[in-house]
């Protein structure tokens, strides 16, 4: 999709607008007009649609967290978004976020992305794998099963998604039998029998 360079669009703006409203104070103000309206065209674009496409350019094309932070923070007033774009801005700013190692940031920014109605099930099944992974980090198995268990009622049609939450299902799993396995360690050092209810025979004397 054609996208215009957040700052050749802002200058843009301002040449529209400031040269056809002077066009209208000095020349007979149909000339100026077309201007006028091109320059509110492109502003009422920005206000709506925000920077939201160049930030996932450059997020698509290096990964760098912290260009596509300062990007993104060159929309203006995200809860003027278009709701489309302003569920894909919680997520990106959720996404770069846990990127850059701010945990708590990023399930603020993704609980609001869910909070909003997403496009497609990729997309919620995007923000829920992420939120799982969070809980993973904090040992919250539990919470992390049941985002599995809503990605699963999904209907997911990307590949590379598809990968993610079979390898997410995988480690999930392992995670659980790590879980169990050192339960299992800690009950045998603490020398606990098997059965809680059971008694030792005390050794009969000769």
């Amino acid at each position: 999709m054609f996208t215009i360079h957040p700052y050749l669009k802002f200058a843009l703006i301002a040449l529209f607008l400031i040269g056809g409203t002077v066009m209208m104070l000095t020349l007979p103000w149909g000339y100026g007009l077309p201007l006028v309206i091109i320059g509110l065209i492109l502003l009422a674009s920005y206000i709506l649609l925000g920077t939201i496409q160049h930030t996932a350019k450059v997020m698509q094309n290096n990964q760098n967290y912290l260009e596509a932070e300062k990007w993104l923070n060159l929309t203006w007033k995200p809860r003027w978004l278009y709701v489309t774009n302003r569920a894909y801005f919680y997520m990106m700013k959720g996404t770069i976020a846990q990127g850059l190692g701010r945990t708590d940031e990023a399930e603020t920014w993704l609980t609001k992305a869910q909070a909003i109605n997403l496009p497609s099930d990729n997309e919620k099944a995007a923000v829920q794998l992420q939120l799982a992974s969070i809980a993973i980090q904090r040992q919250k198995i539990n919470i992390a099963k049941n985002y599995l268990k809503n990605i699963k009622e999904l209907t997911v049609t990307e590949p590379t998604l598809k990968d993610q939450i079979k390898q997410f299902d995988k480690a999930l799993a392992q995670q659980g039998q790590m879980k169990m396995a050192n339960q299992m360690g800690m009950m045998q050092k603490g020398g606990m029998p098997l059965n809680p209810r059971s008694k030792r025979r005390r050794p009969m004397g000769r």
